[in-house]
Order: structure tokens, then sequence, then C-alpha cells
């Protein structure tokens, strides 16, 4: 059978002609789809990250968390005094009549003493405050932590004109450095003794003024507790265990007290940091 040519082009054209249309559709719904789906879907990186609210009154940035308090020393400078209340626990020091025993005296010439430099503008520590004893090398740490300070340690003796005070420095101790540039423990207060004594002598001066027949000036012993002290240091021993009456000690606690407070003032402007292991003026 032979085929009818004209039929057969309209044919032909005309199935070219809606093939075209439907691709033309085609191409469109896909253009639609793509466009609709590109205005829902978030781009590729852009992840959005949930916002974090601060509860109220708080603000949205994290706030520090405070330090633990702290003593605070002004470079190069004096501020801090140590004060050691000498003996405690089993360790009465001397005993005098009556029941008097020395531990208890020098906690209470102790809370004198910090009343005192406190209106001086100092801050004070204690080796102790209650009825323990630190061995000689916690209280001596106490005073070498710190960056600026002075230690002094309190003592009532079982000797000495009653009603009377005295200052003690440490004997000389020939400066030793180790090959590491360390000051060996027990040699502490080497560097220090030429300050322990300017600090020695202001604090007997005042002393002498509350307390007649006192030296005039700071006494030289060999004292423990002084030597593994790394910083200017000195001994105040008040005279004595051996009174009739505590009270008459208790008296002399305010003067006590006042005459170190003004004697640390005074050394205030005198005092430097060591910074080598030679001695200091």
């Amino acid at each position: 059978m032979l085929l009818d040519v004209g039929n057969f082009r309209r044919l032909r054209f005309l199935t070219i002609w809606v093939a075209g249309l439907l691709s033309f559709a085609c191409a469109v719904m896909t253009l639609a789809l793509q466009t609709s789906s590109s205005t829902q879907q978030p781009a590729t990186g852009a992840v959005s990250q949930p916002a974090t609210t601060a509860p109220a009154g708080q603000s949205a940035t994290s706030t520090p968390q405070p330090s633990a308090p702290g003593l605070q020393t002004s470079p190069g400078g004096l501020n801090v005094v140590v004060l050691d209340a000498a003996h405690g626990g089993t360790d009465t020091g001397a005993r005098g009549t009556g029941g008097i025993q020395e531990s208890d005296l020098t906690l209470e010439f102790a809370a004198a003493a910090e009343r005192a430099l406190e209106q001086q503008g100092f801050q004070v520590l204690q080796t102790r405050q209650g009825n323990n004893n630190p061995s000689f090398d916690d209280r001596s740490a106490i005073a070498n932590a710190q960056r600026a300070a002075v230690f002094i340690t309190l003592h009532v003796a079982s000797t000495g004109i009653p009603g009377t005070v005295r200052v003690y420095v440490n004997s000389d101790l020939p400066p030793v450095t180790l090959a590491n540039g360390f000051i060996p423990w027990d040699r502490a207060q080497a560097p220090y003794l030429g300050l322990s004594r300017k600090l020695g002598d202001l604090v007997q001066g005042m002393l002498t003024q509350q307390f007649k027949g006192s030296p005039d000036a700071a006494q030289t012993a060999t004292i423990r507790q002084l030597r593994t002290t790394a910083a200017p240091a000195i001994a105040v021993e008040v005279s004595s265990v051996l009174v009739n009456d505590r009270a008459d000690l208790d008296h002399m606690a305010p003067g006590v007290a006042d005459a170190i407070a003004r004697g640390v003032a005074a050394f205030k402007p005198l005092y430097v940091t060591a910074s080598t292991g030679g001695a200091l003026p």
C-alpha cells in the first residue's frame, strides 16, 4: 500500500509541534518547581543557630566570676604586717604565778597590735588566732608568701624588769646563695638584717617612750623564728610573767600595740624589696 505524502507531511508537522509544546511545558514546570524549592530551603552552609536568651536582668555576655578575696599589696611598698603570737597549744611558753601563761598573753598582745596597725592603714595577718601551735617554718612561710611585709613575733619573758619591753633582731647571718641562685631556708633572714635592725630600733624607740626603763635600741640574739623569715623581722618581748597580778600585763597591751604600730609606720618609707641574694641596706 502506497502512503499519502501530503497527509504524512501534515501528520509529521503536527507531531513535531505537539512534542515541542510538551517540551516547553515541561521546561516551564521544572523551572517553577526549582524556584519554589529555592525559596523554601536555606542555602547550603547558612545554618541558622538558635538565639541565646539571657535571663531577665542579666547581660547576654558572660560575667567573670569574682576571685577569692586576698591581700592587695602595692608594688615595692610595705602594707602587710604578719603578727606571730608565740607558743600555743601544748607549748604554753613561760609560766608565772597565778596560772599566767605566755601563750595566752601573746594572743592578747597580738589582737591589740592588730587593731593599732589597722588604724595606721596596714593589713594584718596572724600566724595563729587560737590555742594552736604552728611550726616555726609554717609561721615564717606566712610572711615569706607576701610580696611586701614585715614580721613581728610577740613574747612575754620570765626575766627582766616588770613593765619594760625589749626588741630583738637576729644575730648576723653571713649571706649564702646556692648554685641555683636561691638562698637556703635557714638563711632567709640574712639579706634583711639591715632592714630588721632599722625596724627594731624604730619600734624600740617608741616602746621606750611608753615604758620607762626599756632599752634605747634593739638588741641582737639568735632567734629561731626570725632566721627563716625572708622579710624585715623582729621579736618584741614584754616583761614579765612573774608579776603578781595579770592585770599589770593586760594594762600594757594598748601601749605595746601603739608603739609597734607607730614604729612600723615610721619604718614604711625605709622599706625596700630584696631583689638579689646580697644584703639590703
